[in-house]
């Protein structure tokens, strides 16, 4: 039998599988919102971020229990409000007992639920929950809290469009050789150098103009970003892969969830932060 012939995307879907029209639509109209929160009041940019994240733990809730794992939900939300306040209002320390106390709280609403090997399952769910979104999340809260944390938190955001534009667009163009291929077959070593040169140079750009600071730190910026960027998407790839979705959800058109928008975000975070703080430390 011969064989099948291949099938040519649909007019306005990319070679990724998006409508690329809606997608591009959608990310834009995310930047301008995200924009406009940050530089209107910081406050109002940690509703946003409060928002996201409570969005994506519901979405991650939902995937799990997919797989009979039922994370509690109100706990996780209750600690994505405290995780990401206390960042904010009281630092780093306040940040990992908040992370702690939301902890305590997912064990022992789980355990007055019912005790068993299913109450281990779902509370040890529910703490890699709290770690995954609310705490890496934190970070960002801490950034936010400098003096110039509006400008960090703008470059953070950059760095990190930069990883997926730059991957996605060369990764379209000219990819042949999958990073991942069980993971993520459509990720390319094309579109992972796309993504280390167009972040390197947001990250010298953003660190010249944003924050005045010396541009080589902006380029290791760029390539860590990266780095951490692409370990988290891939890392979000392997549990949808587990949970057989396509998408963690249906709340961005052209982008799939929430979470499918921010899971390279949460791990570059942290990393950002510290890279910062190290190297261009802020006053709060």
């Amino acid at each position: 039998m011969s064989a099948h012939p291949a099938v040519a995307p649909a007019p306005g879907t990319s070679r990724a599988g998006r409508d690329l029209p809606v997608a591009v639509a959608v990310g834009l109209g995310l930047l301008v919102a995200v924009a406009a929160s940050l530089f209107i009041r910081k406050e109002v940019f940690g509703v946003v971020a409060i928002v996201a994240v409570g969005a994506g733990l519901w979405e991650l809730t939902q995937a799990f229990a997919r797989r009979g794992v039922h994370i509690p939900v109100l706990p996780l939300l209750v600690g994505d409000v405290g995780i990401l306040v206390s960042a904010y209002v009281a630092g780093m320390e306040a940040l990992f007992v908040a992370f702690v106390l939301t902890v305590g709280g997912i064990v022992v609403w789980r355990v007055l639920d019912g005790s068993g090997p299913a109450a281990v399952r779902d509370a040890t769910a529910g703490v890699f929950a709290a770690a995954y979104l609310p705490l890496m999340a934190g970070f960002v809260m801490l950034l936010l809290a400098a003096e110039d944390g509006a400008m960090r938190v703008a470059l953070f955001i950059l760095l990190c469009v930069a990883n997926d534009t730059g991957g996605y667009v060369v990764g379209v163009l000219i990819g042949r050789h999958p990073l991942a291929p069980s993971v993520s077959p459509k990720k390319t070593w094309e579109g992972l150098l796309g993504s280390v040169v167009l972040a390197s140079v947001v990250g010298v750009l953003g660190v010249h103009f944003l924050l005045e600071g010396d541009p080589a730190v902006g380029a290791l910026l760029g390539v860590a970003t990266v780095a951490v960027a692409t370990l988290g998407d891939l890392g979000e790839s392997m549990i949808k892969r587990d949970l057989e979705l396509k998408d963690m959800g249906t709340l961005l058109p052209g982008h799939g969830g929430i979470l499918d928008r921010i899971d390279s975000m949460l791990l570059a975070a942290p990393v950002v932060f510290l890279l910062l703080e190290l190297l261009l430390p802020a006053t709060t």
